[in-house]
Formats: C-alpha cells, structure tokens, sequence
C-alpha cells in the first residue's frame, strides 16, 4: 500500500503543479492569476473538490506522444459559493494554452451533466488559446459535446462564462449559449471569431486582440458582455455577487435575504427625481435605487443600450429583475439593441423564478431608415414575446411617457402583467401630445386665423383627455394611480400577494420568438 500510495501523491502533485513554474510565471506577468488561484477566490475557503485530475490526452500525433499535459489543461469539480453548492470549471493557460483536445472537451461536458443532474449552477472560467490543432475533428467533437449540454441546461440551471483570457474560434459560442459573460479590462482577456491575422487578410485592417474582442467591443458594441471587472479577482467577486440572486436551478425560488430595510419605508426623493418638465431627461437608475432595499441595485449590461436599463436587486429581501427605460439617453426610446437587451433579461428571469419590475418612460420606438433596415420591427417583437409569454409575478410602474406600441411592450397589463401602478404624471396615449394634436385637429389648426396659438390650446386639449392616467385607469388598464412617495411600499404589497401566482400556458414544444 505504501508505494501505491507514493505514486497516488506523485501523480496528485504533478496535476497540482500545472504546466510548471516558468508558465506560471508568465502567466503572472501577462497580470492573470492560474486556473487554480481563480477558484481559490471563487469558492468558499477549503470546499473545492477536483474531479477527474487524472484524465489525459488520448491522441499521439504531431509530437502529443512527448508532451504532459497535466489535468489535460482544464481543472473541473464542484464547491460552494456562500454556502450553496456549484459545478465549476477552470481552462488553465499554463498547459498548452488551455487548448481543448478531446479529454479536455470530455472533462467539461462531464461537468455540465453533473450539474444538470444535481440541479446548481455551473461557472467556466474561460482562458484558452482555442482547439487543440493536433487532436483535429476530436477537439471539434469536444466543442460540440460541450455545446449540446449548454442548450439542454438553458432555462434549467444558471450558466454563467468569465472570460479572463483567450476565447477565440469555436471557444465564444459556449459562452454565447449561457446566461451571463464577465470580462475583465486585462488586454490579455478578449473574444472573437476571426483573430487579426484574418482580418487583416480579409480586410486589410490592422488590429490588435483586444482592438477586436476586448471588454469595450463587448460590453459597449456587440452586447455580448453583461459584466465588467477591473482584473481576474474583481470578475471573480462579481461571479459571487451575481450568484447570490439567483436559484440553483429553475425548480427553485431565488435565495431570501433579511436586508434590514423597512417595507414601510417611503420614497419622497422620487418627488426630487423626477422633473417638473416632461421633456426633460433624468436617470431612471436613480428611481431604481430609491425602491430597492438599501439602496442596492446590480446592473446587467451596463454599458449597452444605456437607454434601457435591466439588473437584479432585493425588495423585502427578495431577488427581483428590473427592468426600465431610461430617459438620460435618446429620450428612453426602445431600439434594437435595448430590445434585445430587455427579451433577453425577461426571459432568464422568468426561467428562474425571479419576480419582474418595470419602471416605464418610453415615448416610442426610435425612428429611422437604420432602425427599420436593422430589424427593428423583428427586434422590438421580442420584447413582446418575452414579456406575453413571462409566467412570474409581473408588477409595472409608469412613470411618465407610455406611448404607442412601446407602452404596450413594456410589460403593460395587455401583455400579461399582474398589477399596473401609475404616477399622476403618466402619460399613457397613442402618441405625444404635440403629434397627436396636429394630427387629431390638422384641419382646425390650418384653418385657425393664428394657427400656433391654436396648436397650442388643442395640445393641451389632447393631454387632458389622453396624456394622464386616468383615462387608462377608467378601462381597467392599471390598477391604481399613486403617489411617488409609496412606490416601495405598492411593490411590497403586490410581491407579497403575487406570491402564490400559478399561470397555465398553453402545452407545446416551445415558441418561435422572432430572433
């Protein structure tokens, strides 16, 4: 026993080891921490258990039959984030890069079934220099294993990417499949298709990685990042942060936390928020943190689509979505990428049993040729569909401009919501006032001996008629217009009878949203 034992502990360092202290080192100056330190911050103190350390590489060719692979470059198994258990696994760079051969791709797809079939959640670090060239088709068979079991677990357990390296190739498409992708600012962390070598073959343009897949192509542009860290820890303490909102799985409710923020606590500083002016722009964020318990709001794809605005927070200590337009950018409008943006955050919302608030201020989709060419009409039906076919508690607040087919997309009570507040500044109408008006009265306004002053007086007429929430709360439309002050208070009172909420959607395979 005691020289089985001595080749168990030879073999268990060696793993322990990686691809050995030079490329560690590397690894270090490139400012990147090994897959192993990373899930020393991830993961409680002491609860990581490794599984499968000793797999390794089946193919020989191309000189494999000489090299070592420690763990096959990638460090799979399970360990608790507060307390609550999750699958992880982590692409070490130190060996080959991180490529993913065909046991590497095996280990990671193994990981995934193991969390679907435990029902938590599943957390890839991702930092690899992409398929393993020697191990040919078996490297694309493990990309595809890998792929399959990211579609089976979509809606069933969290999955969230951390991009904190490398990501290149067929390698985005795992992360494109999940939940939630955090990249970190390092100009060693990017992500693309086509590296710079065939852009610039193809285009003639020279760019750098981080020029073409870096956190700013991402989290700004593309939308493909939903989180930003400063370096490897802050992307690591993001992850907890995130987790702690979230269910393990989609038979679950998301966590409750006693926050120590009083249910009966008013909110007066909307009255300050909000501005006397309706044309004039405000930050709906600021709206958001008045409500949420403590103050404390985490923001979804911060810096894309700024005019939409999606992220979790607690109220009365439980995990929410919030969803709402932001008039501080293009006036709140809907557009294409708010629109996907919003789809998206509903959807994985109601995947996950996590109660909806939307705040409204949205005076319409954004015009244009761009617009319409881009798909808008395709785009903003996403919305609708997320929110038609969204079974969880659904609470709405308008707060100012609700206009057109916007006012019907954002989760207006037409499209399934539960309870529908109003402030007395709503404006809930087919269109603005000033457009309606020169419609509606056209002809009294051309005809009028001072045509302005007329404008002026059928404006006003419209908006006492329309352009206020009691029209729309004499047909039913939303539940109850409100004083500002009680807005905390109102969603306490809806989430806490919306509790027991069961809805009945028509049984079929799935829908066809309009992607």
């Amino acid at each position: 026993m005691r020289e089985e034992l001595r080749k168990l502990y030879e073999k268990r360092d060696r793993v322990l080891k990686m691809g050995g202290e030079e490329r560690i080192k590397k690894q270090h100056e490139d400012g990147k921490l090994t897959a192993r330190e990373r899930l020393e911050i991830l993961l409680d103190p002491g609860s990581f258990v490794e599984l499968n350390p000793f797999v390794e590489k089946r193919n020989t060719d191309f000189g494999l039959d000489k090299m070592e692979l420690p763990a096959d470059g990638v460090v799979t198994g399970y360990g608790t984030v507060d307390g609550r258990p999750v699958a992880v696994f982590a692409q070490d760079f130190t060996v080959l890069g991180g490529s993913l051969g065909e046991m590497h791709g095996f280990k990671i797809a193994y990981i995934l079934d193991f969390a679907m079939k435990l029902g938590i959640p599943v957390v890839g670090l991702n930092d690899s220099g992409g398929a393993r060239i020697q191990e040919g088709v078996d490297a694309l068979k493990g990309y595809g294993d890998i792929f399959y079991r990211n579609t089976l677990a979509s809606g069933v357990i969290p999955q969230i990417s951390v991009i904190l390296g490398p990501c290149a190739g067929g390698a985005v498409y795992s992360p494109a499949i999940g939940d939630f992708i955090v990249m970190t600012k390092n100009p060693n962390c990017y992500m693309f298709i086509t590296g710079p070598a065939v852009v610039k073959a193809v285009t003639g343009e020279d760019v750098t990685p981080h020029e073409l897949g870096g956190w700013e192509a991402h989290a700004i542009k593309s939308g493909n990042c939903h989180l930003v860290a400063e370096n490897d820890e802050d992307a690591l303490k993001l992850v907890r942060k995130l987790l702690s909102y979230l269910p393990l799985n989609n038979m679950e409710d998301p966590p409750r936390v006693e926050t120590g923020d009083d249910p009966s606590r008013i909110t007066p500083e909307i009255y300050e928020i909000l501005p006397e002016d309706p044309g004039k722009p405000y930050d709906v964020r600021e709206i958001i943190s008045a409500v949420v318990d403590n103050r404390e709001f985490f923001e979804i794809h911060k810096y894309y689509a700024p005019n939409a605005v999606t992220g979790f927070a607690r109220i009365d200590g439980r995990s929410v979505g919030i969803v709402a337009n932001n008039p501080a950018y293009l006036a709140g409008c809907l557009d294409i990428n708010s629109s996907d943006k919003i789809a998206r955050f509903v959807r994985f919302c109601d995947s996950f049993n996590i109660p909806i608030i939307t705040f409204v201020d949205v005076p319409g989709y954004l015009p244009g040729v761009e617009q319409e060419y881009g798909g808008i009409i395709r785009h903003g039906a996403k919305i609708l569909f997320a929110y038609s076919e969204a079974s969880v508690p659904m609470v709405t607040v308008i707060v100012r401009k609700a206009y057109g087919g916007a006012y019907l997309a954002m989760g207006s009570k037409h499209l399934g919501a539960d309870i529908v507040f109003a402030y007395p500044s709503a404006e809930i109408a087919v269109m603005g006032p000033e457009g309606a008006a020169e419609i509606v009265f056209r002809k009294e306004i051309a005809g009028a001996s001072d045509p302005k002053a007329m404008r002026e007086a059928k404006i006003k007429e419209y908006r006492e008629k329309f352009a206020n929430p009691y029209r729309a709360a004499s047909r039913g439309y939303i539940d109850d217009v409100i004083d500002p002050k009680l807005t905390r208070v109102k969603i306490i009172s809806a989430l806490r009878i919306l509790e027991s909420k069961k809805e009945k959607l028509p049984p079929k395979k799935h829908g066809n949203i309009p992607l």
